[in-house]
């Protein structure tokens, strides 16, 4: 058995740099040794490539994580049109099971040494009528490292992802400052604010930059090692 634990990706809205976060936590932990498997049960948003309709957020996992781990197990439901996925699942005739991204998760953790998840928007996105990427979080039982998008709003919706995450009993593992829009000016303040108000500490800070920059991060490893013995 790992003696890491599996973490979940979360982000307090869509559009935030959850896969941008993933791909970077992925290459950093199998620099450091670790079989690491990264998962995007759900994906909306598909482009037209050379014939083939392919989504970027899985291609760019499958890229992170290395080429063991397929796009048929990273994923299990993924649409065309860029919309929430419960209503491009239903118009498409069909519903999101959560055994079947159970299933998924249980196949790739199978042939890794910990799986770091990502979800879709928030946490309150449906995956159906009855469910969210939060029941998801709950019943896959692993803790989360929070992304959070600075700009106007973010400490809202962090603290209200931390209170959705407290009240159903999900640990919050690590936060993570990123910078998604272009030219954006680090604002200290604001990482400042957030720090003494989450629960947890701050995986790392990821400004925005047009190429692949070098990103000071706290030791991941350490605390999915400590998660893993509390």
């Amino acid at each position: 058995m790992s003696s890491y634990t599996s973490i979940f990706v979360a982000g307090t809205d869509t559009g935030v740099g959850k896969t941008h976060v993933t791909c970077r936590i992925l290459r950093r932990l199998r620099e450091q040794g670790i079989n690491a498997a990264g998962a995007k049960p759900v994906a909306s948003g598909m482009q037209s490539v050379n014939g083939e309709w392919l989504n970027e957020d899985i291609q760019a996992i499958c890229e992170a994580a290395g080429s063991q781990f397929g796009p048929e197990l990273i994923n299990q439901y993924r649409y065309k049109p860029y919309i929430a996925p419960h209503i491009a699942a239903a118009e498409r005739g069909e519903t999101i099971d959560m055994g079947v991204i159970m299933d998924g998760f249980r196949r790739l953790a199978a042939r890794a040494e910990l799986v770091v998840v990502e979800g879709a928007g928030g946490l309150m996105t449906p995956l159906n009528e009855q469910h969210t990427f939060l029941h998801l979080m709950r019943r896959l039982n692993l803790p989360v490292i929070l992304v959070v998008a600075i700009r106007l709003g973010c400490i809202n919706h962090a603290l209200l992802a931390q209170q959705g995450l407290e009240s159903a009993g999900i640990p919050l593992l690590a936060w993570v400052a990123n910078y998604p829009a272009a030219d954006t000016v680090r604002d200290i303040a604001v990482e400042e604010s957030l720090g003494s108000r989450l629960n947890a500490p701050l995986l790392g800070v990821i400004p925005w930059s047009s190429a692949s920059v070098n990103v000071e991060m706290a030791d991941l490893v350490r605390l999915i090692a400590s998660h893993e013995n509390d």
